[in-house]
């Protein structure tokens, strides 16, 4: 059975931190690639950060030099959240993608999904 299993998320003060993981189980890891994306009310759901099998990542342009993405061979992958802003609220959803490729930012093209975990950043 396969599982992503977010846990981190809270409310935080803007310029605050949080670190989200994502917990793997039911499938090869190691072959695939890993994503995170994020869900404002109101709003559709948008790449946040992914992550190859390797070490290369991708990120949106409204976190990049604030967050980062990583993963570790026994099936965790990380989303460390620096100088948070309340723009960054919303549901943190952890996902995975077969035929993944640096880059990939469409979610219909990722296979499993996670339950989400929520962010809240106070001004």
């Amino acid at each position: 059975q396969v599982q992503l299993v977010e846990s981190g998320g809270g409310l935080v003060q803007a310029g605050g931190s949080l670190r989200l993981s994502c917990a793997a189980s039911g499938f090869t890891f190691s072959t695939y690639g890993m994503a995170w994306f994020r869900q404002a009310p109101g709003k559709e759901r948008e790449f946040v950060a992914s992550i190859t099998t390797g070490t290369a990542s991708d990120y949106t342009a409204s976190v990049k030099g604030r967050f980062t993405i990583s993963r570790d061979l026994k099936g965790t992958v990380d989303l460390q959240m620096n100088s948070l802003k309340p723009e960054d609220t919303g549901v943190y959803y952890c996902a995975a993608a077969k035929r993944f490729y640096s880059g990939l930012r469409l979610s219909r093209e990722y296979d499993y999904w996670g339950q989400g975990t929520q962010v809240t950043v106070s001004a």
